[in-house]
């Protein structure tokens, strides 16, 4: 009995002794749970401090509880490691983006969101970057998600860099009130992604007057992006003339690459400083800039340039040599500059048939089931595009200014001189840009294979050496341009420190060629209406060379001083002719304008034509859509390449028993 009482005053105790069950029978025996609110609290995050505010609160937009969250996941890694990735590019605005949304902006324990427009702003100026990268935009940064309207109370996350930049800006402008254009030029060799922030930065500086745009991408995805400029950017004027630069054609020859980013550059600060004759310039010309037509090809040079050691013993030497064409051919292994149809070789053929022509030639069939590569396609479809008069590609390896044909009239012909009609005006555009440069003409420094044959800087191509299927040919046999090849000099990849003296010697020759398209003759073709003809022909006598009108029916004729017999014709309209003298030193396009009647189709118009259409449309442009096919092939290959091989950078986001972030593959 004792023991039973025992064990039952024992069960008692502990009953006493145990916290009370809650029972909602009872009132204040059961306490509801109560959690805290969040609250503001410091900014930790190390690569966030320099943010303009000291207050953020977890969980964070992206869900991470604690700032330990947040510095674990791949976002804040992104971040740690995104200016070596974009190689200095976008730094810090990115940072500084991601952090609105890593450790947003808290006040008064209230979260702020960052402003879209910011987000948009910095997207457009970036986003190339990470594509250079082969990077996706990280999703944590898109616009229309994480941030909001200035209507729904945002903030700049970028405003503490502005307010630095403003402060700078003011010093500088009472310390320095006008700084020399080529002091702000970096004389160095820039990435691709550099390339573009730069032409980037510049359209952004003189959004006026400047307008960047893409032509296509290279077959690696690289975007070939031209910077134009002109008083109404993005739209042809009425008898203004368009002139076009193109660069890095090889992607080892590499000084016309770098001239055309400073040229880009010159324009816009000597604009905006007031230089009457580089406003003069671009109110009255719309100049393109490409520099470079082959960045594929760029990246393989830079890497051999990085791998040569330049040492002077045999064995680097012979390394040196080498890298003489490292780079030169686009991803595919094809050289630029051979890709083109060969039409010289159909007037050739033709020359002694009637109602021969060695204009507007059609591009033939068969040149679309051999392989064309995607940048020589974006070339093509851009001068088809826009009017464009006159044009120069920048080369290396010689120093002389290169004009066409390119290949010799003769099939068994080597160093054949081979003129064009426009052998004179060719000739004439040549010799300014030799002659402005400040060494080219020098006999004593010219340079490499050319000195046998050329003449004070300049050479006819297929008396150099003779090549088919060259831009500057196809220029002038398919289109209104006449293009010459400027070759820099003899090395294709000079060291870096011989970059600021190339640009003194160039720097006024690339100005003085863009004027050249103001010389010779412009006007408009109208019907008795008033109304332009587009498509009217323009014919100089003794010169077996047309050239055609605009949209608007106006045209331009690079021809050189003297009398000039002038002819315009129409199908359907009669002819109509005027002479014309061009002084020796008029520096400006003579205004010369035709009106056409109505008439019947003329009999030896008929016979023109139909011989034209015999040689195929002029307007049958890849008829059998052989490069859709072709890069669609291509896409399709190298996206399951890049499934299967992740990119370079890959290795900075796996880590052990993380989730790897997929979100950064653009082809996942």
């Amino acid at each position: 009995m004792s023991i039973m009482l025992l064990i039952l005053l024992q069960f008692l105790l502990l009953v006493s002794s145990a916290p009370p069950r809650c029972d909602p029978r009872f009132r204040g025996l059961c306490k509801p749970k109560v959690e805290e609110k969040p609250k503001c609290t410091d900014v930790f995050l190390s690569y966030c401090e320099d943010m303009p505010y000291t207050q953020t609160m977890f969980p964070n937009t992206l869900g991470h509880k604690t700032r330990e969250d947040a510095e674990a996941g791949a976002e804040y890694l992104l971040l740690s490691v995104v200016e070596s990735l974009l190689g200095g590019e976008c730094n810090p605005d990115i940072r500084m983006l991601g952090c609105s949304v890593l450790a947003p902006r808290c006040e008064k324990a209230t979260v702020l969101k960052p402003c879209r427009s910011t987000c948009e702003a910095v997207h457009k100026r970036c986003s190339h970057a990470f594509e250079e990268i082969q990077m996706a935009w990280p999703y944590f940064l898109d616009c229309d998600r994480f941030f909001v309207s200035e209507q729904e109370g945002c903030y700049d996350p970028l405003e503490g860099i502005r307010a630095d930049e403003d402060a700078e800006a003011i010093s500088s402008m009472e310390v320095l009130p006008a700084e020399d254009p080529a002091a702000k030029m970096q004389f160095t060799y820039h990435s691709n992604a550099q390339m573009i922030n730069i032409l980037k930065k510049t359209e952004e500086q003189c959004s006026d007057i400047a307008r960047t745009y893409s032509i296509g991408r290279s077959i690696e995805g690289r975007e070939l992006l031209v910077i134009e400029f002109s008083n109404n950017p993005g739209q042809h004027e009425l008898l203004e003339p368009e002139m076009k630069y193109i660069g890095n054609m090889h992607g080892n020859e590499v000084l016309g690459r770098q001239l055309l980013i400073y040229l880009a550059q010159y324009l816009c600060s000597e604009y905006q400083l007031g230089n009457e004759r580089i406003q003069t310039l671009i109110n009255t010309t719309r100049i393109h800039i490409l520099p470079s037509m082959n960045p594929d090809g760029y990246e393989v040079a830079v890497s051999g340039a990085q791998d040569n050691n330049y040492g002077d013993d045999e064995e680097s030497q012979g390394h040196l040599y080498d890298t003489w064409t490292i780079g030169r051919n686009n991803a595919q292994n094809i050289d630029l500059n051979r890709n083109f149809p060969d039409l010289t070789s159909i007037v050739y053929n033709r020359r002694r048939q009637k109602g021969y022509h060695t204009d507007h030639i059609p591009i033939p069939d068969y040149y679309w089931f051999g392989k064309v590569a995607p940048e020589t396609y974006a070339v093509m479809k851009w001068i088809r595009s826009i009017p464009f008069v006159l044009s120069a590609s920048f080369h290396g390896g010689d120093l002389v200014v290169s004009y066409p044909y390119d290949l010799s009239k003769h099939p068994m012909g080597h160093n054949l001189l081979s003129p064009t009609p426009d052998d004179q005006v060719f000739k004439f555009l040549a010799k300014i840009y030799a002659n402005t440069h400040e060494t080219m003409s020098n006999e004593n420094a010219w340079c490499g294979s050319s000195r046998t044959h050329s003449q004070k800087g300049i050479i006819n191509g297929a008396q150099w050496y003779s090549i088919r299927g060259s831009m500057q040919d196809f220029n002038y046999l398919h289109t209104n341009c006449l293009e010459v090849t400027v070759e820099l000099g003899c090395e294709k990849f000079p060291p870096e420190e011989e970059l600021l003296n190339a640009w003194h010697e160039n720097h006024e020759a690339l100005i003085a060629f863009i004027e050249t398209a103001h010389r010779g003759i412009k006007g408009i073709v109208k019907d008795e209406e008033g109304n332009g003809i587009k498509g009217a022909r323009i014919s100089v006598r003794g010169i077996r060379h047309d050239i055609t009108t605009a949209e608007g029916g106006d045209y331009w004729r690079l021809l050189t001083p003297g009398v000039h017999i002038m002819t315009a014709s129409a199908p359907g309209y009669t002819r109509a002719m005027k002479k014309v003298h061009l002084p020796l030193r008029m520096l400006t396009a003579g205004r010369v304008d035709f009106v056409l009647q109505k008439a019947a189709l003329e009999l030896d118009m008929e016979e023109e034509a139909d011989t034209i259409l015999s040689m195929g449309s002029y307007d049958r442009f890849d008829p059998f859509n052989q490069y859709e096919r072709y890069t669609l092939m291509a896409d399709l290959s190298q996206n399951r390449e890049e499934r299967a091989e992740k990119p370079w950078w890959w290795n900075y986001f796996v880590q052990p028993g993380v989730p790897t972030p997929t979100w950064l593959l653009k082809h996942y």
